[in-house]
């Protein structure tokens, strides 16, 4: 809904044409939101910025702005407040009447594609609880920029080449004493988890290190074989990550999140990605050749170009390792460098899989791609959704931009951090995981599968799932079983999603689940159970008096602005219409907890409507078309901002 935002620009830009008319200026015009209700819908504070510039008292100078101001559709009036303040006041019923009009076809697009990498996860064991926050700031990120008209791509990394993938194969090959074809026939097997299984194995390699240092030597020559592509280690090494990789996507299918593209770290080596990157790097001398010192026979990229003040080879970053394989910030710079199509090379593409509305996810490959691949890549700007403890492995990509002359698209290039997921005590011992008597009166407690407080995606879904489930069956104990099971999933995916959305991205979230499944509070079932409550008054009305009328022609001036004289009532609807702004803002600042927030916020205003104003019992027609608009509008954006945020609306709570 862009009404909001039309009155804002048209404010903005008769501000800006009076300041050039008055007083030969030009300047960016900002609109707050009043501190008070009472004082109007936008303020404007120009005059305070000006005030030392004209060496006038900031009252004056609105007075002369707001004095030569056009009318503008939909305002009532500018008032001057305060010391300087240019108040403004919109004509409700005028207001309302355009919202009746307003296009539901969207915004216009966005002209530019956006990358956004996100979720990521090495594949080598199953997704844990901080991949979902990843994930699911990543999803809704991209449901968010989409809203509004932009072109997103969404990419999924998939480090099929690195250490941990080469840990559990070498765990596979050499302690396990496994084939490729016993490999194969326990990713086939139904009743094994494989990626529970990898997880273990995982754990026990890392244990086997420590004790038989000398071991590890089974990762160096499996990082080798499986770079090469060549051999049997080469051959588990895709086993384990093709069957792992499928196992993530199903389990993050099961909140929502989807994905176009993954590409694969292996194509990046074999298609010679890097070996360019190397020559433009080497030829521009953004890294050389160590000969001495701890990185003696490394590639390194020296320190000042991503940091500030003095050079310490301690903080140079190795590049390519003195055995000649490359390092991830290395093949990473140029992934970034493809993402922008500045490298002069493309992937091959091939189907992957397909999601049961049919969109195609598809992988690269360094074969022929098949016939109908998409174009990808070329973006114009790149989000890559990476926790914040990887902020320094970032700057160094941003840097290899920057060394190579790409100063625009380094600036276009960011890091959409985040904080770790930790769990209440509380969750830990629901979820059976041992703590010591310390550790229960922490406020929170870090994952860390060195601890064995590892917390698998799958586990904490199911859980959450059982624990709604209980809840559906006491409340709807006569419902079919499976729309209950259905149900129960819906409300389980919107807690998770809203908690871990409801925080902004540099705060650490202790994961809960007695708080996350709350039906009060700032919570998505409390969102949800907004959302059924008033598309349950709608679908009785009907019931009662048949379908809705004509709302723009049954609701004349008179009788909106004698409705929303009612300050509940126009508070509603005024905050059910800046949708489209606030999303806007959330954009720019990168925050989909303000979209969170938002929802909660109009939840909350519409459960207070809902019992102050009876929209079944109004005995009169004229009203009760009023409040059944209102309801119809309220409901029609709470279900916009629910699926901005990944969250369905379930049939009943």
């Amino acid at each position: 809904m862009a009404v909001f935002q039309e009155i804002e620009s048209a404010i903005s830009t008769a501000i800006q044409r009076r300041l050039r008319e008055r007083f030969d200026l030009t300047l960016d015009v900002s609109l707050e939101q009043p501190k008070q209700a009472s004082f109007g819908e936008l303020a404007i504070p120009v005059a305070f910025q000006l005030a030392r510039q004209l060496k006038r008292p900031p009252r004056r100078i609105a007075e002369e702005l707001a004095a030569g101001l056009d009318a503008i559709a939909g305002v009532s009036s500018f008032e001057i407040a305060g010391n300087g303040y240019i108040n403004v006041r919109l004509d409700r019923a005028a207001y309302a009447q355009s919202l009746f009009a307003a296009s539901r076809g969207g915004p216009a697009p966005v002209p530019g594609k956006i990358v956004v990498e996100h979720t990521n996860i090495n594949p080598n064991k199953a997704a844990h609880i901080g991949h979902l926050r990843n994930a699911i700031l990543g999803d809704t990120f991209v449901r968010m920029l989409r809203e509004r008209g932009r072109e997103v791509e969404v990419q999924n990394y998939i480090d099929n080449t690195g250490v941990q993938v080469a840990d559990v194969v070498a765990g596979f090959h050499f302690l396990e004493k496994k084939t490729p074809a016993e490999v194969r026939a326990l990713i086939e097997d139904p009743a094994v988890r494989f990626d529970y299984l990898c997880w273990d194995l995982y754990a026990r390699v890392s244990s086997h290190y420590q004790q038989e240092p000398a071991a590890l030597a089974w990762r160096g020559d499996t990082l080798h074989a499986i770079e090469a592509g060549e051999g049997t280690l080469a051959e588990l090494g895709t086993l384990v990550a093709d069957a792992i990789v499928r196992l993530h996507l199903a389990t993050m299918f099961r909140i929502g999140v989807t994905y176009q593209l993954l590409p694969r770290e292996s194509e990046i080596l074999h298609l010679k990605f890097w070996a360019t990157a190397f020559e433009l790097l080497k030829e521009r001398k953004a890294i050389y050749f160590e000969e001495q010192g701890k990185n003696k026979d490394c590639w390194v990229m020296p320190a000042t170009a991503f940091r500030e003040g003095e050079r310490s080879e301690d903080d140079d970053k190795i590049i390519v390792r003195s055995n000649g394989t490359v390092t991830y910030v290395g093949k990473d710079i140029a992934y970034q460098l493809w993402k922008f199509g500045l490298l002069g090379k493309d992937f091959f593409y091939r189907r992957w899989s397909a999601y049961p509305d049919g969109s195609q996810v598809w992988v690269t490959t360094d074969h022929l791609s098949e016939s109908g691949a998409p174009s990808f890549g070329r973006a114009k700007q790149v989000f890559n959704v990476i926790d914040s403890r990887q902020s320094y492995l970032q700057d160094v990509v941003v840097a290899g931009l920057r060394a190579l002359d790409y100063n625009a698209q380094a600036d276009a290039s960011t890091h959409f951090s985040y904080e770790m997921v930790a769990l209440s005590p509380r969750t830990c011992l629901e979820l059976g995981i041992a703590l010591s008597e310390e550790d229960k009166r922490r406020p929170y407690v870090e994952v860390s599968g060195r601890k064995g407080l590892g917390v698998k995606a799958d586990d904490l879904i199911d859980k959450l799932i059982e624990n709604a489930l209980c809840e559906v069956e006491d409340r709807h104990p006569d419902a079919p079983a499976d729309e209950r099971k259905r149900v129960a999933e819906q409300i389980a995916v919107g807690a998770l999603r809203y908690f871990m959305l409801k925080f902004t991205r540099n705060s650490v979230i202790a994961f809960d689940f007695h708080e996350a499944l709350s039906f009060e509070g700032e919570t998505g079932p409390y969102v949800q159970y907004a959302a059924v409550r008033a598309g349950n008054i709608l679908r009785k009305v009907e019931e009662r008096f048949g379908p809705p009328p004509d709302f723009a022609a049954a609701l004349s001036g008179d009788l909106l602005a004698q409705c929303f004289a009612d300050e509940t009532l126009w508070q509603l609807l005024l905050l059910a219409s800046k949708s489209g702004s606030l999303l806007e803002r959330a954009i720019a600042s990168g925050e989909p907890a303000h979209v969170a927030k938002y929802a909660f916020q109009l939840a909350q205003a519409f459960n207070n409507f809902y019992h102050e104003h009876s929209v079944i019992a109004e005995p009169d027609l004229a009203r009760r078309s009023a409040l059944l608009w209102l309801t119809t509008f309220v409901r029609d954006q709470l279900a916009a901002v629910l699926h901005v945020l990944g969250i369905e609306q379930p049939v009943y709570m």
